[in-house]
């Protein structure tokens, strides 16, 4: 058991320390992009600026004693405002500043052709703040142009059983249990999977996932998609807390999710929406208020059953009873396999695909 904690410890500090590792112990400025998404007329990509403070010493890389000074560095760092950034993308360009808290978000209209032999493209971005200027590249999502359905999910309890607003919690399951097994709920990866490639198998369709979890959480969750081959990067949407005294909790997570599908709507204006949630939040009652906003724009709602509340299942049939003319199916679905089989049967998943899920579950 020892053994197991300390293995865990030495996990969680590599990814803990992961982002300061950048500087080589220098300190000063760094700039943490996220990876970016947009279609082929424009693009977006949100990171933010830090000032951080510098080792002191050289200190041996890999080592426990440099990890623990990474991670006094990562808690004393702090955002650095009116950042200037520069991105490119291609021949386009656009530039941004940071917020009060180091945040910046680069929209760039996109005036020429992307290569169409890839979905990832690299954006450059330079930042520059005082006397420091510093340069670093991010990917970015843009899907092919044959892209037939859009696929936008939650995470807790949708995606993982608990807890990325509990990082205690998520950290527990993802380093001391085994997350291939014990994070992802069944057949979860095979059924994005399945989304991800549609009938044909590789239309690369986008994935798009939303937390309530704060973007410190990024490293946390990127690992967690890429333990549990969970399509596709990912691309993620947390949210910017922003905590102080005068606003001393973050904004309401049903408008921040509210806000990203009704931005990814008018992104993809011309493409269908599949949606993804769990009847444990307010996902059944944020998605029947979009496809209400949006008629004919949801062809379908998949959520997650993760209570035994009877009252709350006779509520979300209310709400599939609500969006059912505008051709939008809510499904209060037990398993990835009850999701799966309806997806199955209205197209959006090949037979392969609903066989994968089938085994995994």
């Amino acid at each position: 058991m020892i053994s197991s904690l300390l293995h865990a410890t030495k996990k969680l500090l590599r990814l803990f320390t992961r982002p300061m590792k950048s500087d080589k112990g220098r300190g000063g400025v760094i700039v943490q992009p996220y990876r970016g998404y947009g279609s082929h007329k424009e693009a977006f990509v949100m990171g933010r600026v830090f000032r951080q403070p510098g080792t002191g010493r050289q200190w041996v890389e890999g080592g426990t004693t440099r990890d623990l000074v990474d991670v006094a560095r990562r808690v004393i760092r702090h955002g650095v405002r009116d950042a200037r950034v520069i991105m490119r993308l291609g021949d386009a360009q656009t530039i941004v500043r940071s917020d009060r808290d180091g945040y910046f978000y680069a929209h760039i209209d996109i005036n020429h052709s992307l290569p169409t032999d890839r979905v990832w493209h690299t954006a450059s971005l330079e930042v520059i703040s005082e006397k420091d200027a510093i340069s670093t590249t991010t990917e970015v999502y843009i899907p092919p142009a044959d892209t037939d359905l859009i696929v936008i999910s939650d995470i807790d309890d949708t995606v993982m059983y608990t807890g990325v607003a509990n990082k205690l919690t998520m950290l527990y399951r993802l380093f001391m249990e085994k997350a291939q097994r014990r994070t992802a709920f069944p057949g979860v990866a095979a059924f994005y999977q399945a989304l991800h490639g549609g009938v044909e198998g590789d239309r690369q369709r986008p994935m798009l996932y939303v937390s309530r979890g704060p973007w410190c959480l990024y490293e946390m969750l990127d690992l967690f998609f890429n333990l549990n081959r969970i399509p596709v990067g990912p691309i993620l949407f947390l949210r910017e807390w922003g905590l102080r005294l005068s606003r001393p909790w973050p904004r309401r997570a049903e408008d921040h999710k509210s806000g990203v599908i009704r931005n990814m709507l008018g992104l993809y204006a011309d493409l269908p929406f599949i949606l993804i949630g769990d009847s444990g939040q307010r996902d059944p009652e944020i998605y029947t208020q979009i496809v209400k906003r949006y008629p004919e724009r949801v062809r379908a709602i998949y959520i997650r059953k993760v209570d035994k509340d009877p009252k709350r299942d006779a509520a979300i049939e209310r709400l599939a009873a609500e969006v059912s003319h505008t051709g939008c199916q809510l499904v209060l679905a037990h398993s990835s396999l009850h999701m799966a089989e309806h997806a199955r049967m209205h197209g959006y998943i090949s037979a392969e695909g609903l066989e994968a899920v089938r085994e995994a579950q």
